[in-house]
């Protein structure tokens, strides 16, 4: 595994006027994490049945990516591959696990007394992530969601891996309702008022009608996390609008439980109509309306994009502002969602073993869209296939740092249009340790080879001509045994040991 390293030489900062930032000063960067989100959630990737105008206008203003891929096909280690630039061969956290030596990790009313049994694996002391690099470069840095990254007082709390603020989730099997007991601000737990509901466990009684909405009542809290989550968000612009800013709005949304305002579930039961409820057969919390109300999920969160923007215009820092979003993994399959329905996956197929916890392009393509006023052309698109590690060179890159070892290469040049300038790379490897699953997968040019079931024996790899099947349907393994093998060669040494021991 490559070793990272502090950044030197590092020019200060000039003192940003009263008014404002202007354009020649160092761009603020939004990054915008949406939380299971399928390549077609969104209007601007062909969905036909969610509004989402303000991301769709996003697009109108920048670049569209359409081989833009995530780090790992759940949140956690994706998030690791963002944070530091390495893919997940060489991640420090490679999968979604809580640890249980630890005692009843799954267990919310046990979280809420005892703070030791929150959270994941942490990321290592001083690690050179995305937020220290910024950091280091005189940036103020936020991030607001779900975290993942490190339990509570471990050394990968977001304050101790180079965030200035943190608003949210420290522990994503908490995010698994958006009516939590408590949030972290900073290092410190946020008491709600909500009450600690189970997300798991709530479900209606034997006699109780599943078709009345009155039996969902009881499960319904005061405070929606997103809302304070959004506020907290707003007040660091607010705050830090006059010198330059990075902000990770690393939102929970749309993954399961489903759970929205009722103004946007009403919205969506006006256009769906009724619909056979949820009731909890796999997993997650119940709902009456599943379809309505994963809609309404993403349509707000669209709204509360749309409000950013309103206040990074109104503040006079959009146009210097580069804006990211994206998505951490393909579509769920679980918990209510229904994938299919909605088309989630898009081009590609989302139902399950093909989206979230695969390696498909499924479940590792995401919907990317790059906002940067007079820098990336209005109305563009661009097929360069890029991955989460390829962000922190990037943004090295802009703000003129010396960026730490990675496993990436910068796609300023595509922001910028330079097609003749842009480096590729020669190949992307993913691999997940899921301890029932078990996936491996590498993509060369127009070949994708995926070996799955790994934890069942599997050694037989799949290989895809995603030129010609898009929706890898057609195994060409028989046909290539050359490039087969090849790829065994490559997979074996993409992979170092995995620190936490659940490595293929």
């Amino acid at each position: 595994m490559k070793k990272t390293n502090f950044i030197l030489g590092i020019t200060a900062l000039s003192t940003m006027p009263a008014l404002g930032q202007t354009a020649s000063s160092r761009p603020n960067i939004v990054y915008i994490l949406m939380d299971d989100l399928g390549f077609g959630d969104i209007g601007c990737y062909g969905q036909e049945k969610i509004e989402t105008p303000h991301i769709d206008q996003l697009r109108q203003e920048g670049m569209r990516f359409t081989q833009h891929y995530t780090g790992s096909p759940v949140s956690a280690p994706a998030r690791c591959v963002l944070m530091t630039g390495m893919h997940s061969g060489h991640a420090q956290i490679r999968y979604n696990n809580e640890m249980a030596y630890r005692g009843a990790t799954n267990d919310h009313d046990s979280m809420f007394v005892h703070k030791e049994l929150e959270g994941q694996y942490p990321l290592k002391a001083n690690t050179m992530t995305i937020g220290r690099m910024m950091q280091n470069a005189g940036y103020t840095t936020g991030c607001f969601g779900k975290w993942g990254l490190g339990f509570p007082d471990s050394e990968g709390t977001p304050n101790k891996q180079g965030f200035n603020q943190f608003y949210g989730y420290n522990c994503q099997r908490q995010a698994h309702t958006y009516y939590p007991a408590f949030l972290y601000k900073n290092e410190e737990r946020v008491y709600l008022k909500n009450k600690v509901i189970n997300p798991h466990l709530a479900r209606l009684g034997k006699d109780e009608d599943p078709y009345d909405p009155q039996n969902y009542k009881r499960f319904e809290q005061e405070e929606y996390a997103n809302d304070l989550i959004f506020d907290e968000l707003m007040s660091f612009v607010d705050e830090n609008k006059q010198k330059p800013f990075f902000l990770m709005w690393t939102t929970p949304l749309p993954h399961v439980s489903l759970q929205a305002p009722e103004r946007w579930v009403q919205h969506y039961i006006k256009k769906f109509g009724d619909e056979e409820p949820y009731t909890g057969k796999a997993g997650y919390g119940i709902c009456r309306y599943p379809h309505a109300t994963y809609a309404a999920m993403i349509s707000y969160f669209d709204e509360q994009v749309g409000k950013l923007i309103q206040k990074l215009k109104a503040e006079n820092l959009y146009d210097n502002t580069l804006i990211i979003f994206t998505s951490d993994n393909g579509p769920t399959f679980n918990g209510g969602s229904d994938s299919p329905w909605f088309n989630s996956g898009g081009w590609f197929k989302s139902e399950y073993g093909w989206g979230k916890c695969f390696l498909h392009e499924g479940g590792i393509r995401v919907p990317a869209v790059m906002v940067w006023k007079d820098k990336i052309k209005p109305g563009s698109e661009t097929d360069h296939i890029c991955c989460f590690q390829d962000v922190m060179p990037t943004l090295a890159e802009i703000i003129s740092v010396t960026c730490p070892p990675t496993d990436g290469i910068s796609f300023l040049p595509t922001l910028l249009g330079n097609k003749a300038g842009q480096k590729e790379h020669e190949y992307l490897y993913w691999e997940y340790p899921d301890p029932k699953i078990g996936n491996k997968a590498i993509r060369m040019g127009k070949w994708k080879g995926i070996i799955t079931n790994i934890r069942q024996g599997n050694t037989e790899m799949q290989l895809y001509d995603l030129d010609a099947d898009l929706r890898e349907e057609h195994d060409v393994a028989a046909q290539h045994p050359d490039i087969v093998a090849k790829f065994r060669q490559l997979m074996e040494e993409s992979s170092t040991p995995d620190p936490n021991r659940v490595g293929l």
